[in-house]
């Protein structure tokens, strides 16, 4: 049979250049989060960090690591002085549903207050450095009015409503007494959400956690000794733990999500943002809070 060593060449070139490609592939994958390529057994990492605002990427990074089968056990590692109640509320359940088919253990960073207390409060077990502040169990709505300040500048707002109470906490009018007993009746609502959630997760009576539950902080020291948090440890003791809920031999390797190529017209609008919240006194989206203030 006749050699074609061009054709030879061209195959031979072919090949190498398509094991090139998937190579890189695999390489791009595992480095993006740290191990996802990493052999042995392995615990998922999401981070919840910063005002929770939005649920949507932390609840889509604990349903990718529930459905991974290499993942055994996930560990959410909370820096957050908590956000919005809707959101908190969205990661906990989240968690709670992941909880069901994986173990999941809280590792609490500098801050893990009021929201950022709510969603961990699922986890089997919650761990927190000595001076982790956490805590902070209640409910917060700030209505800022600047009534007086459109008076001297001159400035009059005109507004037309279908019902009377339809621009309450409007920072344009004070606020009126019926105004305050409709909005401190959505505050004790949501605050006795935030108490029986910690009631039943903690096992605590519920008259035992009001006495916890009147915004005040603790240092993670303090918290395992009220029952909030169960016990003193770093990231890698929760990831150690994880390990041996899950049944995993050894030391487990850590994997985080891929994580997200910024675009700088994201960073633009998210700094513009946080400077606006900042100037207005809130860091979060208006309206109930699970949020602890510096």
């Amino acid at each position: 049979m006749k050699k074609r060593p061009f054709l030879m060449a061209l195959v031979t070139f072919g090949a190498i250049f398509i094991l090139f490609v998937v190579f890189a592939a695999l390489l791009g994958r595992c480095s993006g989060g740290g191990a996802r390529f990493s052999m042995g057994e392995k615990v998922g990492v999401v981070e919840i960090t910063g005002v929770l605002t939005s649920s949507q990427e932390i609840n889509e990074q604990l349903v990718a690591f529930r459905d991974d089968n290499s993942i055994k056990a996930i560990v959410l590692r909370v820096d957050s002085p908590g956000g919005g109640v809707a959101p908190s509320q969205e990661i906990h359940d989240q968690i709670a549903r992941v909880a069901k088919v994986k173990p999941v253990v809280v590792s609490m960073g500098s801050v893990a207050a009021s929201g950022g207390y709510y969603v961990s409060l699922p986890a089997a077990r919650i761990l927190a450095n000595p001076g982790t502040i956490t805590g902070s169990i209640g409910v917060i709505m700030e209505v800022t009015n600047i009534e007086e300040l459109f008076r001297k500048v001159g400035v009059k707002s005109q507004v037309v409503k279908s019902g009377e109470h339809k621009d309450i906490g409007s920072p344009l009018r004070g606020m009126s007494d019926s105004d305050r007993r409709i909005l401190q009746g959505v505050i004790d609502d949501v605050y006795e959400q935030f108490v029986d959630a910690v009631a039943e997760a903690r096992q605590m009576a519920p008259a035992k956690v009001k006495v916890l539950a009147d915004g005040r902080i603790f240092t993670g020291r303090q918290a395992v000794t009220v029952g909030l948090v169960d016990e003193l440890g770093s990231l890698y003791d929760a990831a150690t733990v994880a390990g041996q809920l899950a049944g995993i031999k050894g030391e487990p390797k850590l994997v985080y999500p891929p994580k997200k190529k910024a675009r700088l017209v994201d960073y633009l609008v998210s700094e513009t943002l946080h400077n606006l919240r900042r100037g207005l006194g809130s860091e979060a989206v208006g309206g109930a809070q699970f949020l602890w203030s510096e």
